[in-house]
């Protein structure tokens, strides 16, 4: 249904001070003798920085419009919402946010450690978001253990510039990457050899020149390779279909407020249309020849690619195979790993955690439309080439000429030392005198994420090998008793074989969500006493989980 505009009598505002505010609004809207209730965006925006005490950006409000959150008005082809719904969404969520959870979780909650003042992309600066990753700490709370400030809170200074600290579950490198941005050396281990060529590419030292020519020369030769098919006139009279349809019947912003007041059921409603596409679908994919699934599905490649994605993703990672340079490599590899991940035959709605293969067109519930599969990788190959390049060159600014690198290894049994020596030689000897002066790490959680498997296509594309019979606590062992004795037993390994590498007088902080009180028992097991405990919100998790949510830093010494 198009949208339909309503006008107010001139009279009714033409004694306004500010003529900008409002001429159009919905007739279902009683009592409008004033109209000093309205913002512009911009207005909205800061107006809202001043109300909550933190930035808030013009794209912020557009994002609340859009999404259905408060309701668009017009004036004159400029936008404008209501200041009380602006300030009724903020009070019946962020302002009461904090109040509710210190309900559910406990006042002791340290409220100043979930960050909330910070904008996503502050939380995902520069090579923090080179790739997705389940788990990851934001780098904020890395920093705030690690550099040379005190506080209320923090009382005292646990590493110095020069200083060496360890994580043995180093996972997406967060710690590592801040580690050097502070001038502190770091090692990290892992056991995913996935994770340690990623958080290598992170702190690789690359001509970004050289990098971004290796990219257009890929790039040229996967269009001439696409231009050889079908798909790209396929794609085309597909979206033109598409938008038609989703233009009449999921009208953007009017749907999604409909669906913010109840107004519509998006599970009904959106299955319904999305049947009613589906011959449309179909009829094209018959005309164009296009072949969704591949005859072999017994591999994860197999299973959440279609044919043409799997095509180009072959080809890109042949024309890779031929660098030589391992840095360069690598890198390529990592762009062609997030490029894959976004383009598994999945819905959107479910690419953080699959559940099943879509080869059809669907009704999104995160778009609130009638969303497709991916055809090729192109768009995102191109995208992801582009952040990359861009997120390194932001890190390359900020990087000290400090010493980190993650070993591929079990942290039960490495041999730091030694393994370090392999790769730098003078930097293990200085480990070997200096020692390391303790440990920030998240240890996984009991039975919540088998670590490999969540990077299972870049494992099948690039033939790195797994060790998921290592991992500890993954979620393929559950989380009941035998599980959580042996993820007792596993970290307190790590601790003991660690501990001989640090000094005497060590410091260890561990992020952890303890819910079935197990670290008493690793600390005790390990030989070590907790000595503080700091209970943090976690406010932006995996899949927009929006409950109140905790986990402890638990701080370890020797005993």
């Amino acid at each position: 249904m198009p949208t339909v505009i309503y006008e107010i009598p001139k009279e009714k505002y033409s004694s306004m001070i500010d003529s900008r505010v409002i001429d159009i609004v919905d007739p279902k809207q009683e009592n409008l003798d004033s109209f000093d209730g309205f913002f512009t965006i911009k207005e909205a925006a800061l107006w809202a920085t001043e109300y909550l005490q933190r930035n808030v950006s013009n794209a912020n409000i557009s994002y609340l419009i859009n999404y259905g959150k408060v309701r668009k008005y017009t004036r004159n082809g400029a936008v404008v919402i209501m200041k009380d719904e602006l300030e009724q969404y903020y009070q019946s969520y962020h302002a009461q946010r904090q109040v509710e959870w210190k309900d559910k979780l406990g006042d002791d909650l340290n409220w100043a450690l979930s960050f909330d003042n910070l904008p996503e992309k502050e939380t995902t600066k520069h090579v923090h978001r080179l790739h997705p990753y389940k788990g990851k700490y934001i780098p904020q709370l890395v920093k705030y253990f690690l550099d040379g400030h005190t506080d209320e809170f923090k009382d005292s200074v646990y590493f110095q510039k020069g200083d060496i600290v360890l994580d043995p579950f180093a996972g997406s490198g967060t710690t590592l990457v801040e580690a050097n941005e502070l001038g502190i050396n770091a090692i990290g281990v892992d056991i995913s050899s996935f994770n340690a060529m990623l958080d290598n590419c992170k702190l690789a030292k690359i001509d970004l020149a050289i990098l971004t020519q290796h990219i257009q020369n890929i790039t040229n030769r996967l269009k001439i390779f696409i231009a050889n098919s079908d798909v790209l006139e396929f794609e085309e009279k597909l979206l033109q279909k598409l938008n038609e349809f989703n233009n009449k019947y999921f009208p953007v912003p009017e749907y999604k407020y409909k669906v913010a007041r109840k107004e519509i059921d998006p599970k009904i409603y959106g299955e319904e249309k999305a049947a009613e596409f589906l011959p449309t679908y179909n009829q094209l994919v018959d005309e164009y020849g296009i072949q969704l699934r591949q005859e072999k599905q017994d591999t994860f490649l197999g299973k959440w690619f279609t044919q043409q994605i799997r095509n180009e993703i072959e080809f890109v990672y042949a024309q890779i195979k031929e660098i030589e340079d391992k840095a360069m490599h690598d890198m390529l590899c990592v762009i062609l790993s997030r490029t894959m991940r976004s383009c598994r035959a999945t819905t959107h709605a479910d690419l953080a955690t699959l559940k099943e293969s879509v080869t059809t067109t669907y009704y999104c519930g995160k778009h609130g439309k009638i969303c497709k599969p991916l055809f090729s990788i192109l768009k995102w190959w191109e995208t992801y080439s582009k952040d990359t390049v861009q997120r390194l060159r932001e890190f390359s600014e900020l990087r000290t000429n400090t010493f980190q690198h993650c070993l591929v290894g079990d942290s039960r049994t490495i041999d730091i030392v030694n393994e370090v020596c392999k790769i730098d030689q003078s930097f293990g000897h200085q480990l070997q005198e200096q020692k390391i002066k303790g440990i920030f790490s998240s240890p996984p959680y009991v039975g919540i994420i088998d670590y490999h498997e969540q990077h299972a296509y870049a494992y099948d594309l690039f033939g790195l090998p797994r060790h998921d019979d290592l991992e500890i606590g993954p979620l393929f062992k559950g989380q009941k008793l035998e599980a959580q004795l042996s993820y007792i037993d596993g970290i307190a390994a790590v601790l003991n074989n660690c501990k001989r590498f640090l000094v005497e007088d060590y410091d260890i902080f561990l992020v952890a969500n303890d819910k079935y009180n197990l670290y008493p028992r690793i600390a005790a097991a390990a030989g070590m006493k907790i000595v503080e405990q700091i209970k943090r919100p976690v406010l932006n998790r995996t899949e927009r989980d929006k409950g109140a949510y905790c986990e402890i830093i638990f701080h370890l010494k020797h005993i």
